[in-house]
Formats: C-alpha cells, sequence, structure tokens
C-alpha cells in the first residue's frame, strides 16, 4: 500500500508526493471525487482511496502548529 499526499493541480491532472518524496502526477479523474490538497490517498492492489481520518487528523496538527507560530 503506497501513501500519497495531494499537492496541487494543474488543470485536469493533480501532483501527489509520496511518501518517500517522490512526485507523481495522475490524471484528477482516476482519483476519488472532491479531492483537495492535503488529502491523504493510499493506493493499493489498483486502487485508490481518500483517508479521511487521517487527512483530519493531518489538519488538525498543521492548524494547531500554525497557531503556536502566530503566538
Amino acid at each position: 500500500m503506497k501513501r500519497f499526499t495531494v499537492d496541487r493541480f494543474e488543470g485536469d491532472k493533480a501532483v501527489l508526493e509520496c511518501e518517500n518524496g517522490a512526485m507523481a502526477s495522475f490524471d484528477r479523474a482516476s482519483l476519488p471525487k472532491n479531492i483537495k490538497e492535503g488529502d491523504i490517498l493510499y493506493f493499493e492492489a489498483g486502487s485508490c482511496y481518500l483517508n479521511a481520518e487521517e487527512t483530519e487528523q493531518r489538519r488538525t496538527k498543521m492548524k494547531k502548529l500554525l497557531a503556536e507560530l502566530m503566538e
């Protein structure tokens, strides 16, 4: 199973960052609908799915870090 983070969108492509730091470009239509930058995706056995729980945990952690920096 490979873990990716949605880095950005470029037209009809989604640029994903792999857990090892490598970047990959995928057709946006081949990925789950309604994904956003920062979402965590897993690829396993030819399927791709959004891990909403891990995505929310990551967003919460980033908001906390940002708040600490702004203090």
